[in-house]
């Protein structure tokens, strides 16, 4: 076993020695403690706040050239140290290794990227309608960020969350989620290491109490969040209330729709994959599978087979292709929703029992249900494990309809041979990502990111749309 690490906050460019009193299991072996963290409370986040405040003037009016090369030196040391950052993540998240590295890698190129849109940063030259007068616009920066993230990417989520908001000169407050704040204070460590001036960029660890500190604190001009609809529609209330801005992202319920002109053994590669790969821990997870009835029952049997030949195992085990669930509470959860799903009429194809493997750990089985019906709560509430259902639909406009009928839209999915209906999915599909022969899970980082309906608020993330977030525009008059 390694030696458990002593987390600590950062603020004002330092660590900060405090009671350690969480211990942070290892989801595939519990008897290993990963870390040791503290609890925050409104103190550290008053101190947070107020070192990022006092640094905001000077980074928001150094040169972006400083900003570049600190965010770009910053990727640097991520994808070198790839390794051993992704087999932290992995202990403590529970992803395969290469989930884990492939996700460091990614936090990486997300800083790389942002470090040159750092330079990018423009306005406009307009002409006015009076003679004489010249109009200019211009982007600054905002001010202080509170980023609160999730624990089912704890070093993509807060790299790319971080990394606009450093790019464009504001300063940052970040409240990583509770089961994996080794990885996100990691992150903080290297780009502190990268040059990142004190007070720029703070971490506070602990419960919920920090995350409302943060929305409630009168000089936190921003906030960002990932998480629950729950949760997000308080973070949207307390921004409003202070008029502070706001982006929230909250899950999906995504769905696959497979016509009958589909490649068989392609649809099943996209349903394995998108479904059930990273525990199927991932807000794009394509959790509904809406397959017309002439291949229904063909790509049932294939799914189970592939399904079935899945190895769940410890994270770190190089044969492992399914890791655990990052909790025990999130490891019931789905085996709770498999429970409504049969008492509602569904049948259990594969999976569903409960895994006892060699190390103790919160093993989730694959499972893939079946004979689902649209209303059914398996295919409207997120269960955000790898659990994924059917539903058999005659055409392609029912399966359309049932696509749409839920409340999120984040992502959604099409396997078919049909240029017809794949353009007019793409039209038509209630989603703010639309995939065609993809898995609805797996987005490129230079894009932007974010769903319809309940799914997102705000503006997007990621890529060229996540300045409109992160700066304010300034509109500028002269007269010769």
């Amino acid at each position: 076993m390694t030696d458990a690490l002593n987390l600590s906050h950062w603020i004002d460019g330092e660590r900060v020695d405090v009671a350690r009193p969480t211990d942070g299991l290892n989801p595939s072996d519990t008897r290993e403690v990963v870390a040791r963290h503290p609890d925050g409370d409104v103190a550290e986040v008053d101190a947070a706040v107020a070192a990022a405040k006092a640094a905001f003037p000077s980074w928001s009016e150094a040169s972006p050239e400083v900003r570049s090369d600190i965010l770009d030196r910053a990727g640097t040391l991520l994808m070198e140290r790839r390794e051993a950052l992704g087999t932290l993540l992995s202990r403590e998240e529970g992803k395969t290794l290469a989930e884990g590295i492939g996700e460091t890698v990614r936090a990486g190129r997300v800083l790389k990227y942002f470090a040159g849109e750092a330079l990018r940063v423009h306005g406009q030259n307009l002409a006015s309608v009076r003679p004489g007068v010249e109009i200019q616009t211009y982007r600054q920066a905002v001010g202080v960020f509170g980023l609160i993230t999730p624990w089912n990417f704890p070093i993509a989520i807060p790299a790319w969350k971080a990394a606009p908001a450093l790019a464009f000169g504001n300063t940052v407050v970040i409240k990583p989620a509770g089961p994996t704040p080794a990885t996100a204070e990691a992150l903080v460590a290297i780009l502190h290491e990268a040059g990142l001036p004190k007070g720029v960029l703070n971490l506070v660890i602990g419960r919920g109490r920090v995350g409302q500190a943060l929305v409630d604190h009168r000089d936190v001009d921003g906030l960002s969040f990932t998480g629950s609809q729950g949760v997000g529609a308080g973070v949207a209330a307390g921004a409003a209330a202070r008029q502070a801005r706001v982006q929230l992202e909250m899950g999906g319920k995504n769905p696959l729709i497979v016509l009958d002109d589909a490649d068989l053994d392609r649809a099943v590669q996209i349903a394995l994959d998108g479904s059930f790969f990273a525990t199927g821990q991932r807000c794009t997870a394509s959790s509904r599978l809406i397959v017309q009835e002439g291949i229904h029952d063909r790509f049932v049997a294939a799914l189970s087979e592939r399904l079935a030949a899945l190895k769940v195992g410890p994270a770190l085990d190089p044969s492992t292709q399914v890791g655990p669930a990052v909790s025990e509470a999130q490891m019931e959860t789905s085996y709770r929703y498999i429970d409504i799903a049969t008492s509602e009429g569904g049948r259990v194809a594969q999976g569903g029992e409960r895994l006892k493997l060699e190390t103790p750990g919160w093993y989730v089985q694959p499972t893939l249900l079946v004979d689902t019906a649209a209303d059914m709560r398996i295919n409207n509430e997120e269960v955000f494990g790898p659990v994924a259902s059917t539903v058999r639909v005659k055409t392609y406009e029912e399966a359309l309809e049932i696509a749409n009928g839920v409340e999120f839209g984040l992502s959604a999915g099409i396997v078919t041979s049909s240029l017809k209906h794949a353009r007019d999915f793409q039209r038509r599909a209630k989603a703010g990502m639309t995939m065609v022969n993809l898995p609805t899970a797996g987005v490129d980082y230079h894009v932007p990111f974010g769903g319809t309906k309940k799914s997102s608020y705000g503006a997007r993330e990621q890529g060229f749309a996540a300045v409109d977030f992160f700066t304010q525009i300034k509109t500028s008059y002269t007269a010769g």
